[in-house]
């Protein structure tokens, strides 16, 4: 069958959902399919190389309310789109996060293929996103109305999602990850960290949502007790700085700024650390990072919003800590890095518990709804 994934967001940023869409194309070809992204054009567009990437209307940086900066698709053009679609034919159109503005909804509108919605995201829980949800409810409206299937990534962005369509049936389908790319037997450890110093990693962008400033404020208390300790921080975003400003003030030892890093570089790093943390605060409806640092057996300590509440169930809510309250996170830190009892349990339990999230196990339900609802629709012709 002929599939146009649908991603809202520039897919030349780095992004958890450009990350899912460019996955889940892998492994739909890998069984035959003929697959193809459609994402906005970004406003340096520079060549694109990739027969399967379909450009279409142009994107706009937008800072969102929640201090996370997005290249969406603002402006149009509704005759490229209708073009796009006669030329591709396609059999089904999948939608990551069809609600954000505003090429989705436009393709919705048109488009004669079956079309399936995934949803990742989670808006933090306040009144202010009560009177978004209500401002934007219109609009999701006549989102849902061209929809033929919804799904979503986690019972936290279901919850959100029914709560926008009155309890429409929503199924489970989670993130996923490539097993045979994370395997830890399959990497090379990071030289120059490879060494008798404990070691911390956090892979995120640096922007407010994602919590970082809170895990310095650990990490300073930390050093207080634990000498042979580091801290990497990979990827960039606009709190670096001030981040890197906290660090100097606080005169903290050992805490290197990588900036973006390649996914090989992830690999070698994980590979590497002691302990894998995560602090986001809130927007987190999954929480790909954690799959990721379990099938690479890396420890991991992370907020305890409801996307990663989601995810890290039995065992793994040990991980769970609030990263506002400074002491218990340090604590946890240091529980989790040094007892060696509680980390060789911990890894025992991630490595079982990851394996339902192989990509090749997520993409048998989502080609079985493809084959179903095209069934149905050929039966109803």
């Amino acid at each position: 069958m002929k599939i146009g994934l649908v991603c809202p967001y520039n897919m030349f940023r780095p992004g958890g959902v450009q990350e899912c869409i460019r996955a889940h194309k892998a492994e739909l070809q890998k069984r035959g399919h003929e697959v193809k992204i459609i994402s906005p054009r970004p406003k340096k567009e520079g060549v694109n190389n990739d027969p399967d990437l379909i450009l279409v209307s142009d994107s706009i940086e937008v800072n969102t309310p929640f201090d996370t900066l997005v290249d969406v698709s603002l402006r149009v053009d509704t005759d490229e789109l209708d073009e796009m679609l006669l030329r591709e034919q396609f059999d089904i159109l999948h939608f990551h996060e069809p609600w954000v503005p505003r090429m989705p909804m436009m393709l919705l509108e048109r488009s004669p293929a079956v079309n399936v919605a995934t949803f990742h995201a989670k808006l933090p829980e306040s009144m202010f996103n009560k009177s978004i949800e209500v401002a934007i409810s219109p609009y999701t409206k006549q989102v849902f109305k061209s929809l033929d299937y919804l799904t979503a990534v986690s019972e936290a962005a279901a919850s959100y999602v029914s709560s926008l369509t009155n309890g429409t049936d929503i199924e489970i389908v989670p993130n996923g990850i490539d097993l045979a790319m994370y395997n830890p037997a399959k990497v090379k450890k990071a030289k120059e960290y490879d060494d008798d110093t404990k070691t911390i990693l956090y892979i995120g962008r640096l922007e407010k949502r994602k919590g970082t400033i809170w895990l310095l404020k650990a990490y300073r208390e930390l050093v207080k007790k634990h000498g042979n300790i580091r801290l990497l921080i990979a990827s960039d975003g606009h709190k670096r700085q001030m981040l890197e400003e906290f660090v100097e003030d606080n005169n903290l030892p050992n805490v290197e700024f990588l900036g973006f890093i390649s996914d090989e570089r992830k690999l070698e790093l994980l590979k590497t650390a002691d302990l894998f943390c995560s602090p986001a605060l809130y927007g987190e409806s999954f929480g790909i990072v954690l799959i990721e640092a379990m099938a690479m057996g890396t420890v991991t300590v992370c907020g305890n919003n409801i996307g990663y509440s989601s995810v890290m169930k039995g065992e793994g809510d040990i991980s769970l800590v609030d990263p506002k309250d400074t002491v218990t996170f340090a604590h946890r830190l240091e529980h989790l890095l040094y007892d060696e009892k509680v980390r060789a349990s911990w890894q025992k339990w991630a490595k079982r518990y990851v394996q339902q999230f192989n990509y090749p196990v997520v993409v048998d339900r989502y080609e079985e709804i493809y084959n179903e609802l095209l069934q149905d629709r050929q039966k109803n012709t």
